[in-house]
């Protein structure tokens, strides 16, 4: 079904399974205590629905959403990591282990790097988006790479974005200390630019890209204790609202909503 060359079928599949697992309490429904486990805040509810014209229904959902893609995107990082598992010359280290490194890529016969030559070993830290570094982070990070440079001068040290704003393979230069840095073995590249070193294939990762949501629906379709989640938070604000004084339903849903966050705050007991 996927006919990717660099993964067989049956290791896709065990891969986007256990991504697919790694869901796991966020499938379940949510319930009012569920939703508000966290405190939502009732003013920017009241805000969005208004701002955005939407309806009840619409907002809750939406903030629902919002609450399953927050966790899930740990999740996906899992995805875009452990696939190089199943990629020859490639090792992706428990947590921790091996100085903390996402991927490790090795090739005997020497990995080429643009305008820096050739090295035999690749040291990976990913990330969804580089933009979700901050300076501080982004500063650690190159120090990590700077020392592992200086324990392995045979090697080099990627900073791998599956988002990333163009398809690239450049020199990482960033702010350490307050100075511009840079070296020629460290550098930031793009998952395309990744997937095309280790696999030998430029576009690798748009042809995964295409198997994956094939290979996804079958997985799904295959797995039994996968069940649709079934809400009740809507609901359980609608019988709330049906106990307070308030002119309109719109007004009492609004009011148990409030309640969500300000049931302790005066006025609202």
């Amino acid at each position: 079904m996927c006919a990717l060359s660099f993964i067989t079928e049956e290791a896709f599949e065990r891969h986007v399974k256990a991504t697919i697992k790694k869901y796991g309490e966020k499938l379940a429904s949510f319930d009012l205590k569920r939703f508000n486990k966290n405190l939502i805040d009732p003013v920017k509810l009241i805000f969005d629905k208004t701002v955005y014209r939407s309806s009840w229904d619409e907002i809750i959902s939406n903030e629902i959403f919002r609450q399953r893609d927050k966790s899930n995107n740990n999740d996906i990082g899992y995805f875009h990591q452990g696939i190089f598992q199943y990629i020859e010359n490639c090792e992706v280290p428990p947590n921790g282990e091996s100085g903390g490194w996402d991927v490790i890529y090795r090739d005997p016969a020497g990995i080429d790097i643009p305008g820096a030559g050739r090295v035999r070993t690749v040291y990976v830290e990913m990330k969804n988006k580089y933009n979700t570094m901050n300076s501080a982070s982004a500063g650690k990070t190159f120090i990590k790479m700077q020392n592992q440079l200086l324990r392995d001068d045979d090697c080099a040290c990627f900073l791998v974005e599956a988002i990333a704003q163009r398809s690239q393979n450049i020199k990482w230069e960033t702010t350490v200390d307050k100075q511009k840095v840079g070296h020629k073995l460290i550098r930031r590249v793009s998952m395309d630019q990744f997937y095309a070193l280790v696999t030998g294939e430029t576009d690798a990762f748009y042809q995964m890209c295409m198997a994956l949501p094939q290979v996804i629906e079958k997985v799904v379709d295959e797995m039994e204790d996968i069940e649709v989640p079934h809400d009740t938070v809507m609901d359980e604000l609608h019988e709330w609202s049906q106990h307070l004084d308030t002119p309109s339903e719109n007004l009492a849903i609004a009011m148990a909503v409030y309640m969500l966050g300000f049931h302790g705050y005066h006025g609202f007991d």
